[in-house]
């Protein structure tokens, strides 16, 4: 006789509902065709949320290992290595993405075979040391820019563990606990996202030249303070893992499967015909979906500060600070629409909420083309005829891309704004509204999210009960690929 399944009374506040009285039913009835199955109990229950609420952890440290020093590579690299230009910045974000690219499949087939905390442990322990060697970059008397491009690129591998985070939690979800689990993997992702720069801004307070600790060689500033953070966050979450994390799996009914990773007596070797086969023209569609997705949001937020700063006449300065303004209201905005889309999708289904949040996309796209007749202020009008009506100090930043300038007197220090009349699409494209602007900002902040989300649900239950890894993998990868592409495809 098989024990009952505990029911949704017992389980905590906070915690996702057990099983129903209907799929308890169907458990019990399946349970006595496979001996490996064991209908789980509620200390099981617990143990495995709090295992699933440890991977919500790591996929937030690592976000937050991408984005806390965003604001500050720039600067921090003029200043430990005055050769590299702006191009170089470009490959030093760029590898993020690659070292993540490359790192998620292997990550993925590791965490297939063995326990997952192995490959997660190793993971955040590689973007620990990444973190280190970032705080370090200054000591080389030479080819500091490299060393830099080394550490974010090994903090980028590092972060390929997603692909084990996502699989560990498709694994042990069932089907009506996934959209919900999914839903929260990407809105501690995306919290992740938002918090790293503030971070970065509250570290600030200490300043450019802060303590130097001259026994270890260690400057600790507001370059590197975030970073030692960061590693600080990396060890606790080691900790975590090896004290919490357990290897749990159940089936998409909700009950405990044996899985290889499982270690000790009770592993064993899955069977792998009662898995069934996988679509493989639909996993490949899955992730051409996904690299579109985010390809077009890669596209979106590359060209946020060039093109508001070409159509609306903003200096440097006031382009970084009112797009910073707007992502983060478009990052609170994707966390809400996280929670939403976990109740939304019981009622409509995975599917019909992923061709809802395209079609928001593609209106959101639809709106930022440019109507009317009025065009953009020209710059080089502006400087022609020496009346420039935006005065700011002078700017030791330069624009990360690169425009032949205009020559101004040698006694001006007025930064030029407008749209340089060296892009000649200035000369006869209408100028995009700041109201279409935010329109577009606002939908698709409300649709990237719904996509993004449900291209994991949907995966991950195409993929079955089989372990997800190396599909994982896959899919992250597809995703730091549209990272890196999306950008060079813009015509700047």
């Amino acid at each position: 006789m098989a024990a009952e399944v505990s029911g949704p009374e017992v389980g905590g506040e906070g915690q996702e509902p057990l099983l129903s009285g209907g799929e308890a039913a169907a458990a019990a009835e399946e349970e006595e065709e496979e001996s490996r199955d064991v209908v789980e109990t509620q200390e099981h229950y617990k143990s495995r949320w709090r295992s699933i609420w440890i991977m919500y952890l790591t996929m937030f440290l690592s976000s937050v290992g991408f984005s806390i020093v965003i604001m500050s590579v720039w600067p921090y690299l003029q200043k430990i290595d005055p050769t590299a230009d702006a191009s170089f910045l470009g490959w030093i974000i760029a590898s993020y993405s690659i070292g993540q690219m490359v790192a998620s499949p292997l990550f993925g087939l590791w965490s297939n075979y063995r326990p997952r905390r192995e490959p997660l442990v190793i993971s955040t322990a590689i973007s620990v040391a990444a973190n280190c060697l970032y705080a370090y970059v200054h000591v080389p008397h030479s080819h500091n820019k490299y060393y830099m491009l080394t550490a974010r690129a090994l903090v980028g591998f590092g972060a390929g563990n997603v692909a084990v985070v996502r699989s560990y939690i498709a694994g042990a979800t069932s089907l009506t606990e996934r959209t919900s689990a999914m839903a929260n993997t990407s809105a501690c992702q995306a919290v992740g996202f938002i918090l790293g720069p503030v971070f970065q801004t509250c570290f600030t307070l200490i300043g450019e030249e802060g303590i130097t600790w001259k026994l270890i060689r260690l400057q600790l500033n507001m370059y590197t303070a975030p970073v030692l953070f960061g590693a600080l966050l990396g060890v606790i979450n080691i900790i975590l893992i090896f004290a919490i994390l357990r290897e749990h799996r159940v089936d998409d009914l909700g009950r405990q499967c044996r899985s290889i990773n499982f270690e000790g007596e009770e592993s064993g070797v899955l069977d792998h015909d009662a898995e069934g086969n996988v679509d493989h023209v639909a996993v490949v569609a899955i992730n051409f979906l996904f690299f579109v997705i985010l390809f077009v949001f890669a596209v979106f937020e590359t060209i946020a500060t060039p093109l508001t700063m070409d159509m609306y006449s903003w200096t440097r300065k006031e382009a970084v600070f009112y797009n910073g303004i707007i992502l983060s209201v478009v990052g609170i905005e994707s966390v809400i629409v996280f929670m939403v889309v976990k109740t939304l999708s019981k009622k409509t289904g995975e599917r019909a909420i992923l061709h809802g949040g395209l079609l928001i996309v593609l209106v959101g796209f639809f709106i930022l083309l440019p109507w009317g007749k009025k065009l953009p202020n020209i710059q080089w009008q502006e400087i022609k005829n020496n009346s420039i009506p935006r005065t700011t100090s002078t700017e030791t930043l330069m624009p990360f891309w690169s425009l032949q300038a205009m020559q101004l007197p040698s006694n001006h220090t007025v930064e030029p704004v407008g749209c340089p009349v060296t892009q000649s699409w200035c000369l006869n494209t209408p100028m995009i509204y700041l109201a279409q602007y935010i329109s577009s900002d606002i939908l698709i902040g409300l649709g990237y999210p719904v996509c993004n989300v449900m291209s994991y649900t949907l995966y991950s239950k195409i993929l079955g009960p089989k372990p997800q890894g190396v599909y994982m993998g896959w899919l992250t990868a597809s995703g730091s690929g549209a990272r890196i592409l999306g950008p060079v495809f813009l015509p700047i």
